[in-house]
């Protein structure tokens, strides 16, 4: 297997775009608290009020199935399809923790903003230094997230410089474009550049992303195992998976 840098080199890779959570910032651990408080809560509720039990959020399985890397009312509605739940859709303006789709949907980001209000926005050093050294290289750079905080948590962490554009929740909304394992949200960041497809890497760590990628007919899909989940990546399709990012 040829090194990362090998394939940029080998491809002819002009332009690098990086998922935000849980490659460069260490905020997939946090989305991943803040859902299961909220669906913890809710399901122990709805349970109670039922007579029955509903198996709480398991954050190895369900959130990596029903919920990562997508935009949050598809996750809501995922995750309950998994429970056998089905809610009304409801509105971006319900309150949060209103029995709607979209109410679950804004408890779970006000829980994400508290977390992240109270813990901060920690990056992973490895993937800043290689950034860093591609960009000193000529490279350009952009950055997406399914998360409509994708903004603030770049200025909390002190790394939107980085970044030549962002393509973000927010966006994709006001855009129409297609939440994972759909391509919009790359092929958008990569009209955004100016760049082809082809000559662009993508870097991801997880399934849906990395079948994203390969969707675009991207240049290089490279799968960021975190979480030792490699044979996931590598079903999702990526060309090379790697642990982290080499040292400068």
């Amino acid at each position: 297997m040829h090194s990362l840098q090998q394939n940029l080199q080998d491809k002819h890779i002009k332009a690098l775009i990086f998922d935000l959570d849980g490659v460069v910032t260490q905020t997939a651990r946090v989305h991943a608290q803040a859902w299961k408080r909220m669906f913890d809560a809710y399901l122990q509720k709805r349970g109670e009020a039922e007579g029955k039990h509903y198996e709480p959020l398991d954050i190895e399985t369900d959130y990596r199935e029903h919920i990562d890397g997508i935009p949050r009312y598809d996750g809501v509605r995922n995750f309950l399809e998994s429970r056998g739940i089905r809610l009304p859709e409801g509105t971006p303006e319900d309150e949060a923790g209103h029995e709607t789709v979209a109410g679950l949907g804004n408890l779970k980001n006000m829980y994400f903003q508290e977390l992240v209000k109270q813990e901060g926005v920690d990056v992973y050093e490895d993937t800043i230094a290689w950034l860093k050294q591609q960009k000193q290289k000529g490279l350009r750079t952009a950055i997406i997230s399914a998360s409509k905080n994708c903004v603030d948590v770049l200025h909390s962490a002190g790394i939107a410089h980085l970044f030549e554009e962002h393509v973000d929740g927010l966006q994709s909304g006001q855009l129409g474009l297609k939440g994972k394992p759909a391509p919009d949200i790359f092929l958008e960041a990569a009209r955004r550049l100016g760049i082809a497809p082809q000559e662009i890497a993508i870097f991801e760590d997880a399934r849906k992303g990395v079948q994203a990628g390969k969707a675009g007919g991207f240049g290089l899909v490279v799968g960021i195992d975190r979480t030792h989940d490699e044979a996931a990546l590598k079903a999702g399709g990526a060309d090379l998976v790697i642990q982290q990012f080499p040292a400068p």
